[in-house]
């Protein structure tokens, strides 16, 4: 695959490599996403909002996914594609009440924002950290 094949793959191509690590759900719609709030008191969910045109977002979405230790079934992950799905990104911001950055990292849990951070401020180690602490 071509340099600039790498830069324009989709939230599909991205989550459905085989990749080390963590295994990516998309997050693709409104109604998904009320699923996930919901559903955020049976276990962690983690967004990671994702440009598939920025350099950095591709940056900090690797070495999120390269610093992921173990497959933890008591955490769900979202990969949320904000480019071909702005209007879910946009659903992100008004129904948990938080501002738009990309790339962007977000913990839900009880139906309430636990941590989110931004750009190269994402720390997976952190994640998994508070991750834990919810199970």
């Amino acid at each position: 695959m071509g340099f600039i094949d790498k830069l324009f793959r989709s939230q599909r191509d991205i989550a459905k490599e085989e990749m080390d690590g963590i295994q990516w759900d998309t997050l693709e719609s409104i109604d998904q996403l009320d699923n996930i709030i919901k559903n955020s008191s049976i276990k962690p969910k983690v967004i990671f909002k994702h440009s598939t045109r920025c350099g950095i977002s591709r940056m900090v979405f690797n070495q999120f996914q390269k610093g992921y230790e173990s497959n933890d079934d008591n955490v769900t992950y979202y990969l949320l594609d904000l480019l071909s799905y702005r209007d879910v990104s946009n659903a992100v911001a008004q129904k948990l009440n938080v501002v738009h950055q990309s790339p962007q990292v977000i913990i839900i849990y009880n139906k309430e924002i636990v941590h989110t951070e931004s750009h190269h401020g994402i720390d997976i180690k952190k994640v998994q950290q508070i991750v834990s602490s919810k199970n």
